[in-house]
C-alpha cells in the first residue's frame, strides 16, 4: 500500500497546458499536475536548478466561463530527465501567487471531474 503524505491534493492536468516563463517570453513546457502549492512540470527547455522563476499559464475554464490567466513565482526544487530526449520533469513548489489568482487557482484544482495524483 502506497501512502500519499502531500499537503495539497494534485490535480492531473489532462489538456496540454502550456507554461511561459514570464522574464524571457517562451513556452518552457507543460504542466503535469497542479496543486495550491506547487507544480510538475514535463520542461521542454533547460532550467537552472534551485533558480526562482516568474512563471505564467492558463488554466482551461470547462464548460462555460473564460479561462484562467495564473502568474505565480515558483522555486525549483529538483529537477529529473524524462525518457523523451530534451525533456524533463521538474518539481517547483509556489513562493508568490496574487490572491485573485489564487482562488482561482483552487477553484480549477477542486473543479467537479478533476483527477487527482
Amino acid at each position: 500500500m502506497i501512502h500519499e503524505f502531500r499537503r495539497a491534493k494534485r490535480r492531473k492536468a489532462s489538456n496540454h497546458i502550456l507554461v511561459t516563463d514570464t522574464m524571457t517570453e517562451r513556452v518552457i513546457g507543460r504542466i503535469g499536475n497542479l496543486s495550491q502549492t506547487g507544480m510538475l512540470l514535463i520542461a521542454s527547455e533547460p532550467l537552472v536548478d534551485d533558480a526562482l522563476y516568474q512563471f505564467r499559464f492558463t488554466l482551461p475554464a470547462g464548460g462555460e466561463g473564460e479561462d484562467i490567466a495564473v502568474d505565480v513565482g515558483a522555486h525549483l526544487l529538483w529537477l529529473d530527465s524524462a525518457s523523451a530526449p530534451g525533456q524533463a520533469w521538474a518539481g517547483f513548489r509556489f513562493i508568490a501567487v496574487p490572491d485573485a489568482h489564487a482562488r482561482r487557482m483552487l477553484a480549477w484544482i477542486e473543479a467537479p471531474g478533476s483527477h487527482y495524483e
